[in-house]
């Protein structure tokens, strides 16, 4: 198990937020986090990442406890995100937005920067290199020069997954991936998850969109921050909790 989540608890006054979570993901693998609103999928990716420390539980990455560490241990550590708003660099093209993600990855001193040594050049044509590398990967490649500010929405979506590649993570995780999007931009996305994952990527998606099931392994279901469900695909769309969660009743789907 490349992640292991166990009694993970959220409480914000008295609401829990996310009531003893037992989770799991293998690596390699893509699995999907799903619910419906509310239900505390996103407060999860905050406890992993250390955003929130949790009220009771435990995760452990890699061997690692990293239970209520502090987000840049944890990106240091491997694990990378995205989130539901992007925080993008407006004015900076789709190019610089990925390079100056690279802040883990190689360092250089304020006197290496300064002085412009060898050490400084070398990295900065490593980070160009590896940023061209994930713009092919997500597939922004073509509009590496445009400001961000000006892409349609699908595109700033997936240049927050590339910003989020160029930590080097073994473990993504990707809150809403194809929130608002029109259908192309949905198959764009779906490929580009299908592609980093072929690169030894595990995936862990929160989404409401149902096709992102098509994706996944594996797939959790979470309501009032309980899980209730856990299958593949095709034995979630058949289960009666889930159904039940989602549309109320047993028939209604």
């Amino acid at each position: 198990m490349q992640i292991e989540i166990s009694g993970l608890t959220k409480y914000f006054g008295g609401l829990a937020a996310v009531s003893q979570l037992d989770m799991y993901v293998n690596e390699g693998e893509i699995v999907g986090l799903i619910g419906p609103n509310g239900a505390g999928k996103t407060t999860i990716f905050n406890l992993i990442t250390g955003v929130f420390p949790p009220t009771k539980g435990r995760v452990i990455f890699d061997g690692t406890d990293i239970t209520g560490r502090k987000p840049h241990v944890i990106a240091e550590l491997g694990i990378g995100r995205t989130f539901q708003l992007n925080p993008l660099f407006g004015d900076f093209t789709v190019l610089q937005n990925v390079s100056a993600s690279f802040y883990l990855h190689p360092r250089s001193s304020l006197l290496d920067i300064y002085f412009n040594t060898a050490t400084y050049r070398r990295n900065e044509a490593y980070i160009l290199e590896q940023s061209l590398e994930i713009l092919r990967l997500v597939g922004l490649d073509k509009v590496r020069y445009e400001l961000a500010k000006n892409l349609p929405h699908g595109y700033q979506k997936m240049l927050g997954m590339a910003r989020a590649l160029a930590i080097r993570p073994k473990l993504l995780l990707l809150d809403e991936p194809l929130a608002g999007m029109n259908p192309d931009e949905i198959d764009f996305t779906m490929t580009a998850i299908k592609k980093t994952k072929q690169q030894g990527i595990t995936l862990v998606l929160v989404e409401h969109n149902m096709q992102i099931m098509d994706l996944c392994d594996r797939v959790v279901v979470i309501n009032f921050g309980q899980k209730i469900a856990e299958g593949s695909a095709e034995d979630i769309r058949k289960n009666k909790d889930v159904i039940r969660a989602y549309f109320g009743g047993e028939h209604a789907a």
